[in-house]
């Protein structure tokens, strides 16, 4: 269901200008697309800590699965992208050729060749429990660790003075979520709204912690079908949550994030379970 954009919600305002960022040296990216400016470069420069390539891999795969890069769009040249992960162009080419093979990207060599993003995303309801056979705790527990970290960063971004481009950023992911062509990109236009949430804290550490409770919630949400009344109050709480977040007041976004967490949580409790 598409729904209008509330007038309230625009993306003019004036700030600092800053530009949220994650590891010194991601800067960003060319070929954002829709997921807007600077969201792709925050989320794969998230600081990890695990091995090089592994690490690069599980990044890629993420934004990619999240619709950072959504199906068709083209990945950034190798020298920004390696750059934004902070790795070597060797480990990322190592990285790339694991996604080529996982049917992820398909790779066009010589001058005006590139990456191209070929994963298709996941039509929730269709086949999606094979992802959480084994990981029962571990999502529930995610559902609990998202409860905290997603209500708290909404308040943090409430309280900063956001630049045009940061508000543009958040506006422009609500208002996609609502334009949404179907449930596979409702799905994901849903996770590049909170992550453009994250984004705008400021806070690579906050970008790393909702990245990885988006993906956990990712997986699960694709394995319910779409419950239209579940979409509506959805996006009631996502305008909610985008309004007070322009309008500065981080106690009435951190309630109504709260409430969104909530819910969900209940939904994917009651249906999984």
């Amino acid at each position: 269901m598409v729904r209008r954009r509330p007038a309230h919600l625009h993306a003019g305002g004036e700030g600092r200008g800053d530009q949220p960022g994650g590891r010194e040296g991601a800067g960003q990216l060319s070929g954002e697309q829709e997921a807007g400016p600077g969201l792709a470069a925050v989320v794969l420069g998230a600081a990890r800590s695990r091995h090089a390539f592994e690490d690069c891999v599980e990044r890629l795969a993420t934004a990619i699965r999240l619709g950072v890069y959504p199906h068709g769009s083209a990945l950034p040249p190798e020298r920004e992208l390696a750059v934004a992960l902070g790795v070597s162009r060797a480990t990322l080419r190592e990285a790339m050729a694991g996604l080529r093979e996982a049917g992820m990207v398909a790779t066009t060599r010589g001058r005006g060749g590139g990456s191209v993003v070929l994963h298709e995303p996941s039509t929730p309801g269709q086949g999606g429990r094979a992802r959480l056979r084994g990981r029962r705790e571990e999502l529930l527990d995610g559902l609990v660790f998202r409860r905290v970290v997603e209500p708290g960063a909404v308040q943090v971004a409430a309280g900063r003075t956001l630049s045009a481009a940061e508000r543009a950023l958040v506006v422009d992911s609500l208002a996609a979520v609502a334009a949404a062509p179907d449930a596979a990109g409702h799905r994901q236009a849903d996770s590049r709204l909170h992550l453009a949430l994250a984004t705008v804290t400021g806070s690579a550490r906050l970008v790393e912690a909702v990245t990885a409770v988006q993906a956990g919630l990712h997986d699960m949400l694709v394995a319910i079908p779409v419950l239209r009344v579940n979409i509506e109050h959805s996006s009631a709480q996502h305008e909610a949550i985008v309004a007070a977040v322009l309008e500065g007041d981080g106690a009435r976004a951190r309630r109504e994030m709260e409430r969104h967490c909530d819910d969900t949580a209940a939904l994917l409790r009651g249906l999984l379970d």
